[in-house]
């Protein structure tokens, strides 16, 4: 091809020159080094210039700057985008000194230096790397994804660094000197420099390994295997090898043997395991001691010299380094075997420690010949003459299992004349244009590229390499962008090559082409010897042979831009006069290419597409696809040398230019032919197109004329409406001119003469393709043009006339024919596919509609995408045929190849993937999911057209009404369902704060904002607040009560009689008994913001002050309780400021961000805060945050001995480990826990209350696991006896409580099945220490404490049940919880007789109550019957009823203990009915618990209140208020508010702290979590809510004796989100809707059905079977729960967002509550026509959709003087109203398309007939059976088309076709019929008619028979086979029966 004369035409002008300079070279300048940050620090700025130190200093610095330019280096690559994926710009890695700088950017967005890097030693090598972490192996299961971690590697003289993007780093030592370091797809590959000394010594002796690979930082470096052929597998120890070339896909390796100089390649893959153990049996094959002995000399000679000593000489100091080497092995000092790591990086990798820093353990351990295969294994049994002594050379280490392994695939032949210097410097893979592939390497001692074409094997498992070509080259580079190489010859030329075919020279603009005379002097490269002009060699390489050992430095070093000999071009004479050239090419990427030139200066140039036009392209491509691959590039190459011409053609030209080039390449003479001549190129000089253009003549010429004539601009004008205006007359092209020139024929001699027919049909299925796209309709008017041309010449009668039909006004009749001569016509090549009938894709739709058998339709894989997925969905969806998408698709389709290879069919992976998609039952659903998987999307169905398009669109509006809400994302955008498919893509509300601001509370002035914002409550989400309680401000108020931050108010007034000093201390006593108050709210408070908030990580979390401090008025002044005035007790705030640091953590949501890190940042630095910071790690860990702490910090607040921290932090784990039995956090508990602990231990000091909180830790750890010793152990604690000295004498009873609930836990709910604890009697052992009884003796391990009775407390040998009772009848309660246990309940019952109601304590009964009806779950009702019939009988009938005002007399009846028993049995049943009801908003269990409620409120006041007593009434009191907010939970129910706001103001009296703790707690419930949160019901929530509401308060605030308050914030275990909040799609705000909950049958109700309006909290999930939102306002949407409750619970968790969309013509509740403003309603109400009905401007009201607001502005309003205009106005009203009720706005386009393709009928201006297609296809589809049928199944179905319509335009397009038949055009069918030429003005209307009548061709008609027909019947029977509908036969039948008359009146 590159013979001389050829070479001027094929010039290619590359694009955009610019400068070049690596970007990181100007920032290193700027960047500070360590030397400049030095110089800065020893002297001022002002004497810097002054001394001339200084200036010395600063003179060095140059020099530094100097030597570093040298070292510079840099590599380029395709960006990356953060996502991953590729973006059009470079980024740059730039290494110079100790930086390495990465920068992104390019030519339109300027490049940025992304990071820097500085290290402590000179860069040897920076690269990018990608390692691959795999996931645990449970997970390997389902092919789950390894996760990447994308890094960049600097590799230093010592180690290697390793900078993750996330933020990891690591840096690994090496053991070794490293050569080269290599990115593979696995992880880094290393080559161990060779030193010279390792040349084989005399004594033979293992090599050691030369090849090592890394597959992450933290892994082993381990050794690289080889394996020639099937059998010799060793390690890669030749240090003759070394690598030139390395390629992550397909994953190869390419080296160099430097004594032999070959080249080989190798595939580097993972060792397989059998590979492995061969390796490491390997070396057992010689174990004799003297190898023994010199494997372990080279382990010492490798460890002394890796540490750089000197090689050892004598054999002693051999020997004695040895022996200190080995005894070094064990101490674990000299081996640490971890790198160093930032603590950001996980340690744990695969629990493979990674190696030392400095002491390559590893030689040791490869076995090479020594046979350790285990690390205790000593020295050779099996050779009888070892000795004892020798054992210490083996040292005891494991193996190096090796992971990478080398593959041989090919290795280059052997030529006799090869230099020893060949060795390639540089190598890539390269794509030819037909997608062959190449491995290049230049050899630059031979100047050669040599080029190995290599494929994979059929079953993609390995590599066939092929032929090596060599190229004549200086230098290469591979252009990926475009499939071609750069080469640059050795005349200094820039050849562009694709594969080994040359393309053409590359043209540079701006630099001087080396001009050919000179090229012609120099020698051409066909000698050995012409390389001695080459520049950027040295001259004295071709001495001669002598001098080759000289050179023993490898070339690539002499290419490195700093070592040129300028000498070397000086001498160099011819090239004295060339001034600047290009001696080397670098830094590829994608089409861009840098070269350097002479000067030193280095341009990036951009090599040109090969088309950018997407016609071009297709045609390129399909042409591509059928031609053989030889003749494939030869095209391409002609192609592309044509369009890249210097000067070459702008895009609109580019398909003049294609055709002009593909005819010549056909044989045709593009002068001669008119149409051809006359394509316009824009003026182009190119020298592809005929020289005649360059040669403009000044006068003009008729041809010039004719050329205006018969352009494309004339013709369209002519066809334009306004030319039929103004009557203007068609001027015709004389053609008399080109007669002359009818007798045109074809070279045949031509590239592709022979495939003309072969590409004719794929331009016509190219063609059939471009009209599914109705974007491309130019394209194709272009392509019909040619497609014409050739089937005129190729004599097609069948396509011309289908040419006709589509495009009657661009076909005339009088073109010119090129004659193909009959001879010639054999040589052409008819491919197999090629059919006579023209496959038309319209035709083929309108055949499946009718029901007509079809014929498989071609189709090209890859090009035409759109005829198959047409093709399919229509075979899918009307013919019905399910496999039609499932695998093999052949009987609809039949693939196209090119004849002359064999083509892989390649399936369609994702065909089949909708298999395991959740919900598919119709055939539309089928249809929609299987286009989503094959990646349609709305966009392609927009420029469907629409007749196509129109059977897809029913099928999503079908899916649209009815979706499933579980499809994946696409699916639900493809279908319209924005609200569906933003569920599926995300669920959260913006994070944090609410986009609306808080509310100010009400209660203070709005100016001191500060102060409003300590409250702890203003990250409350207020939009979704104040939808649920829209009509008032509870909210606020609920604020208002539970804030403690602001001083309160004291208001006391002054007696006369009172002295001030007296006054004072009243105030501060009324203070005193309000901080009781204070002190109890941050409770409530935690309660209501719960997770609120999500922090951010670089700020401390805001914890509000508790303000214990007040305000009198009038005057305002201060009251503090630390004036001395009063009696403070002391420490009074400790556990009130513990609760505020729990509310405050409590905040955070469970899905924020939080590490260890920022736990500790929280950490308070003064010691007041210490409480609130324990609180605050109790609330972290009780939202599961506390798991992220590092085990060291736990450890470290333990320590400090802290009460308060370690209680926090003891609850804190257990909680965030409920129930996994974790080992770790069980040593932490029992430390805690002299139980727990052996007897022998020492006696720890573990202050009480930290005890108890470890008992309830252990109870949450091992919570339902019914664990035997821990259960063993805490039921011995529940009656711990006191103890000899004072301990265990204080508190008892809460650590008997504790110990009795973390029993419970552990058993929980497991009842008589407590699986080997039959022995324990554990509930005999309860019910003993319930109701008292002799002690048993003490079983277990601690007998020995318990010996000796305590000083203290005397006890006897009976047990104390006012100790023991709560916690043994709680844990019973929870052992048999919901068992429904009679004979257990009955233990509980209340004693019924007044003998032993006086044994029994009245609060017990309360606690036995609950208990007992807490196992009698089931049997809990809600009335008040039920409640009462839990009072045993004696006490119903003595007892005062509630409302009594006068006592009854009674003498052997103590009233007080009926009334006491009676009032706490009442409130131990409701308490249990708030449990069985909590979180249920049951109405029943409401009005009941309000009642009681009311009743003691009432009593309190009675005058009878004293005999109960106040204390136990408000106990009572205070229990009920708590039930009834735990059954309305997370509601803020109105009723209970007010109750508690009316006990918040009780602040007098008997209300202690403990009171106000319960109220508050309610108060908190209520609104949980802002009204996002509700209780649970399950068996772990009950559990932790018996801990938290324990029915025994505090008395003080420091009051810890009966039950630790810390346990009252363990409701969160409870909480669980169940707010269901709809989000409006468009406007993304939360709105309202209704939602129908399905609740499934229980043994209560039926399957019950409720209508909530949400957002609302939705009911417990497990009692659910569905939830829909319901319509008419917003798009129905379907929640099922019988298939899994995940998805729901999975919405709820993040935010509760369920995404609704309004309905077309429907406004949101907020704007219109009652729905009357709705667009239906008002067609209700008028009952005339609709189209008046509805005013345009009114359609604002219903669609938020812009696009139809700008539809109804410009299209639907009147104007003034309308005129005809009305009409059309009127109709596009009523279709926009059509669309808007019908609910598919997207059928617009549709209507109005038709409407317009009839009217442009009716005036007879169709030039295409392409809408006539579309219209009948709409009808067919609508008449079509499958149609038919859907409708008659699913007669409620929304209208998809208006009914109207159709039959409206059907008939409308009957009529005007019948006119024109009946006004002359029955003449020209005539004439078209039987074959005549028809009169032009006639030829649109006719090809009108034949398209929407079907009418067959004259050829078919002729082959049919039909000419001696005489009736009509006879003809009806002859058409029958021609699938002609019959009103079309009837039009047809006068014409064929010769009868005048027409039979269509």
């Amino acid at each position: 091809m590159s013979d001389h004369s050829d070479e001027r035409a094929t010039m290619i002008a590359a694009g955009d020159l610019q400068e070049f300079a690596p970007r990181g070279r100007e920032h290193c300048r700027r960047h500070p080094s360590a030397l400049t940050l030095q110089l800065r620090r020893l002297q001022p700025a002002s004497e810097l210039c002054s001394s001339d130190g200084a200036a010395g200093l600063v003179g060095s610095l140059r020099e530094v700057t100097i030597h570093e330019r040298q070292r510079e280096s840099w590599q380029l690559r395709k960006g990356v985008s953060d996502v991953g994926e590729e973006v059009d710009y470079d980024e740059e890695l730039y290494v110079a000194s100790n930086m390495v700088i990465w920068s992104k950017g390019s030519k339109n967005q300027a490049s940025t230096v992304y990071k820097a890097f500085t290290v402590d030693s000179p860069v040897l090598q920076a690269l990018w790397c990608d390692f691959t972490i795999p996931q645990e192996k449970s997970e390997k299961a389902d092919g789950s994804d390894e996760i990447v971690e994308k890094c960049i590697c600097i590799l230093q003289n010592s180690c290697i660094n390793v900078h993750s993007i996330e933020g990891k780093d690591y840096i690994a030592a090496l053991p070794f000197q490293v050569a080269n370091v290599w990115p593979t797809k696995y992880g880094l590959l290393f080559e161990r420099s060779s030193s010279s000394h390792e040349v084989p010594p005399s004594p033979p002796r293992e090599p050691l390994p030369t090849m090592f690979s890394m597959l992450h930082p933290l892994d082993e470096i381990t050794p690289l295997v080889c394996v020639f052929g099937s059998t010799r597998v060793q390690y890669v120890a030749d240090y003759t090898l070394r690598i030139v070339f390395l390629n992550a896909e397909p994953s190869i390796v390419m080296t160099y043997d430097t004594v032999q100089s070959l080249h080989t390649v190798w595939a580097l893959r993972r060792v397989k395991p059998e590979e492995q153990n061969t390796v490491l049996k390997f070396s057992e094959q010689m174990g004799t001691p003297q190898h023994m002995a010199t494997s372990s000399s080279l382990t010492a000679h490798l460890r002394s010299f890796s540490k750089g000593d000197s090689p050892v000489g004598s054999p002693f100091q051999n020997y004695s380094s040895i022996h200190s080497q080995s005894r070094s092995v064990s101490s674990p000092s000299m081996q640490s075997r971890s790198p160093s790591i930032s603590n950001m990086a996980a340690l744990s990798r695969s629990h493979s420690p990674a190696l030392g820093v400095h002491s390559f353990s590893g030689v040791q351990r490869f076995n090479f010949s020594s046979n350790t295969q285990s690390p205790k294994r000593h020295s050779i049994t099996h050779s009888p003459n070892s000795t004892s002594s020798d054992s210490f050379l083996i040292p005891e280490t494991e193996p190096i299992v090796p992971e990478l392994c080398i593959d041989h695939l090919w290795t280059e032949t052997v030529t006799n004349m090869r230099e020893k210097n060949s060795q390639a410097s540089k190598v890539f893979i390269t794509t030819d244009l037909c997608g062959q592939k190449f491995l290049c390497f230049l050899v630059e001692s031979q100047l050669q590229l040599r080029c190995v074409k290599f494929q994979e094997s059929n079953d993609k498992s390995q590599l066939i390499f092929g032929s090596v070509t060599n190229l004549q080259a200086k230098d290469a580079a591979p252009v990926q962008g475009i499939d071609t190489l750069l080469v640059l010859e050795g005349s200094g030329n820039l050849v562009l090559y694709s594969g080994v075919v040359r393309v053409g020279k590359v043209f540079i603009p701006g630099l001087p082409a080396p001009s050919l005379t000179m090229s012609n002097q120099m020698p051409r490269p066909s000698t050995p010897l012409d390389s001695v002009s080459t520049p950027s060699k040295p001259l004295n390489k071709h001495l001669g042979p002598l001098e080759e050992g000289v050179l023993l430095s490898p070339v690539p070093e002499l290419r490195d831009s700093s070592k040129l000999h300028d000498s070397t071009y000086v001498e160099d004479c011819t090239f004295q006069q060339l001034g600047t050239f290009i001696h080397a090419l670098r830094d590829p990427v994608h089409n861009r290419v840098t070269l350097e030139l002479s000067n030193n200066t280095m341009v990036r140039i951009t090599i040109p597409e090969i088309a950018t036009s997407e016609l071009v392209k297709r045609c390129l491509q399909g042409v591509k696809a059928i031609l053989p691959k030889e003749v494939a590039v030869q095209m391409l190459v002609k192609w592309y040398n044509a369009y890249n011409a210097p000067g070459g053609p702008s895009y609109h030209s580019e398909w003049n230019l294609f055709v002009t080039c593909l005819m010549n390449m056909m044989g045709y003479n593009t002068e001669r032919l008119s149409w051809t001549r006359n394509l316009d190129f824009e003026g182009s000089l190119s020298p592809v197109i005929a020289p005649k253009k360059a040669r403009p003549s000044e006068t003009g010429s008729d041809e010039d004329w004719e050329y205006l004539l018969s352009c494309d601009y004339h013709r369209n004008f002519e066809s334009h409406p306004v030319a039929k205006a103004l009557r203007l007359d068609p001027l015709e092209v004389l053609a008399l001119k080109d007669d002359f020139s009818q007798s045109l024929s074809l070279d045949s001699s031509t590239l592709l003469f022979t495939h003309i027919p072969a590409i004719f049909f794929v331009l016509h299925l190219i063609y059939e393709e471009l009209k599914l796209n109705s974007l491309m309709g130019e394209g194709i008017r272009s392509l019909v043009v040619l497609l014409v041309q050739l089937a005129r010449d190729l004599k097609l009668e069948a396509y011309i006339d289908y040419y006709y039909r589509d495009y009657p006004a661009l076909v005339k009749t009088s073109r010119q024919a090129c004659i193909i001569d009959q001879v010639q016509t054999g040589f052409m090549h008819h491919p197999s596919f090629f059919s006579a009938e023209p496959p038309s894709i319209f035709q083929w739709l309108s055949s499946c509609l009718k029901g007509e058998g079809v014929q498989p339709y071609p189709y090209l894989p890859g090009i035409c995408e759109r005829s198959k997925l047409v093709v399919l969905s229509v075979a899918l969806y009307i013919l019905g045929d399910e496999s039609a998408v499932s695998n093999e698709a052949s009987h609809y389709l039949y693939k196209i190849t090119s004849g002359q290879r064999k083509q892989q069919i390649e399936q369609d992976d994702n065909r089949c993937s909708f298999r395991h998609s959740t919900s598919v039952s119709s055939l539309a659903e089928k249809l929609v999911i299987w286009m989503t998987n094959v990646g349609f999307t709305l966009r392609d169905l927009e420029s469907l057209p629409f007749g196509v398009a129109l059977p897809i669109r029913d099928a999503i509006y079908y899916c649209r009404e009815q979706p499933a809400s579980d499809w994946p994302e696409a699916v639900c955008l493809l279908i319209g369902r924005q609200d569906l498919s933003k569920q599926a893509c995300e669920g959260n509300l913006q994070k944090g704060k609410s986009s609306v601001g808080p509310v100010l509370s009400s209660d203070i002035p709005s100016g001191t904002e500060s102060e409003e914002d300590e409250d702890g409550m203003n990250d409350m989400n207020e939009e979704v607040m104040s939808l649920i309680w829209s009509e008032d401000l509870r909210v606020q108020e609920v604020r208002r009560l539970l804030q403690s931050a602001r001083p309160v108010r004291v208001n006391v007034v002054q007696m006369p009689e009172a002295s001030d000093h007296e006054y004072i201390e009243e105030k501060e006593n009324r203070l005193l008994q309000l901080c009781q108050r204070t002190m109890a709210l941050p409770v409530g408070r935690g309660m209501f913001t719960l997770f609120s908030y999500h922090p951010v990580p670089t700020e401390q979390l805001p914890i509000p002050k508790l303000n214990l401090t007040g305000r009198a008025p009038p005057r305002n002044t201060t009251v503090d309780l630390n004036s001395g005035n009063i009696d403070v007790p002391p420490n009074m705030a400790c556990w009130a400021s513990f609760h505020n640091g729990v509310a405050a953590g409590l905040k955070i949501a469970p899905a924020s961000q939080i590490d260890s890190a920022w736990i500790v940042y929280n950490k308070p630095k003064i010691a007041e805060l210490a409480n609130e910071y324990a609180g605050f790690l109790m609330a972290l860990g009780l939202n599961g945050h506390l798991t992220k702490l590092a085990t060291l910090n736990i450890h470290d607040y333990l320590t400090k001995g802290h009460e308060m921290t370690s209680i926090g932090l003891l609850l804190g784990v257990s909680a965030a480990k409920l129930g996994t039995m974790d080992m770790a956090i069980t040593r932490l508990l029992s430390i805690h826990i002299p139980a727990l602990l052996p007897p022998t231990s020492t006696e720890l000091d573990v202050p009480h209350n930290v005890q108890v909180a470890a008992v309830i830790g252990i109870g949450l750890v091992y919570q339902g696991t019914a664990h035997r010793h821990t259960a063993e152990v805490l039921l011995a604690e529940i009656g711990r006896p006191p103890g000899p000295e004072m301990e265990y004498c204080t508190d008892r009873e809460s650590y008997s409580l504790a110990s009795g609930l973390a029993l419970g836990m552990v058993c929980l709910g497991h009842g008589s099945n407590l699986i080997g604890m039959s022995d324990l009697n554990v509930p005999e052992q309860l019910y003993q220490y319930m109701v008292g009884g002799h002690r048993r003796f003490q079983a277990g391990m601690h007998r020995e404490k318990h010996k000796s009775p305590s000083y203290q407390i005397k006890e006897g040998d009976t047990i104390n049940v006012d100790v023991t009772c709560p916690g043994a009848t709680l844990a019973l309660a929870m052992i048999y919880l919901k068992t429904n246990n009679r004979s257990i309940a009955d233990w509980l019952q209340a004693p019924d007789t007044m003998y032993l109601l006086d044994f029994v304590k009245p609060e017990f009964l309360l606690l036995r109550t609950l208990a007992r009806c807490l196992i009698l779950w089931d049997d809990i009702l809600p009335n008040s019957k039920w409640v009462n019939s839990n009072v045993p009988q004696i006490i119903r009938e003595n007892s005062i009823s509630l409302h009594a005002t006068e006592l009854p007399s009674s003498e052997d009846l103590s009233l007080e203990t009926l009334a006491q028993a009676h009032v706490y049995i009442i409130a131990g049943a409701c308490l249990s009915l708030g449990f069985r009801f909590a979180g249920s908003e049951n109405l029943a269990a409401f009005k009941c618990l309000y009642k009681y409620a009311t009743d003691f409120l009432k009593c309190l006041s009675a005058p009878t209140a004293s005999i109960t007593g106040h204390y136990n009434l408000e106990t009572c009191l205070s229990v009920l208020l708590l039930s009834l907010a735990m059954v309305m939970a997370g509601s803020g129910n109105l009723k209970v508010l007010q109750l508690c706001r009316f006990m918040h103001k009780k602040t007098g009296g008997e209300m202690n702290y403990g009171f106000h703790l319960a109220h508050h707690m309610a108060l908190g419930l209520l609104f949980l979590g802002g009204g996002r949160y509700s209780l649970s019901t399950s068996n772990s929530s009950i559990a932790a809510l018996l801990c938290a509401l324990y029915p025994h308060f505090p008395v003080h605030s420091t009051d810890n004796r009966y039950h630790l308050q810390a346990l009252r914030h363990l409701y969160v275990l409870a909480a669980e989100p169940r707010l269901l909040t709809p989000v409006d799609v468009d406007s993304n705000t939360p709105c309202y809707a209704l939602i129908e909950v399905t609740y499934k049958g229980t043994q209560w109700y039926a399957e019950a059905t409720e209508e909530l309006m949400a957002p609302t909290l939705l009911p417990e999930l497990h009692l659910l079977k569905q939830i829909r939102v319901k319509g008419p306002r917003y798009w129905e949407l379907l929640i099922d729960l019988s298939k899994g409750t995940n998805h729901l619970k999975s919405i709820l968790s993040k935010g509760g967002v369920l995404y609704v969309k309004l309905r077309a013509g429907q406004l949101s509740y907020k704007e219109d509550p009652m729905g009357w403003r709705s667009l239906l309603a008002q067609t209700v109400t008028h009952q005339n026509s609709e189209a008046r009905a509805f005013k345009p401007e009114a359609i604002s009201a219903f669609t938020s959709d812009p696009a139809l607001f700008s539809f109804a502005d410009y299209f639907c309003k009147p104007t003034v003087n309308m005129g005809q205009k009305q009409e059309i106005l009127d109709l596009f009203s009523s279709i926009l109203y059509e669309c808007v009720t019908q609910e598919n706005p997207e059928m617009l386009p549709t209507y109005i398309a038709i409407d317009q393709a009839v009217r442009r009928l009716e005036r007879r201006e169709m030039s295409e007939t392409f809408e006539l297609w579309q219209i009948k296809l709409v009808l067919e589809f609508f008449s079509s059976r499958s149609h038919q049928e859907r409708m008659s199944r699913n007669p409620n179905r929304g209208l998809f088309m208006n009914s109207e319509f159709l039959p409206v335009m059907k008939c409308t397009i009957d009529n005007t076709l019948d006119q024109w038949l009946q006004a002359g055009g029955d003449v020209s069918l005539h004439s078209y019929l039987s074959g005549q030429p028809t009169e032009e003005s006639q030829l649109s209307m006719l090809a009108c008619f034949l398209i929407y009548h079907s009418v067959p061709t004259p050829s078919q008609l002729a082959a049919g028979g039909l000419e001696g027909s005489t009736n009509f019947s006879e003809l009806l029977l002859k058409f029958k086979q021609l699938n002609m509908p019959v009103r079309a036969l009837l039009r047809l039948a006068p014409l064929l029966l010769r009868n005048p008359q027409s039979m269509v009146l």
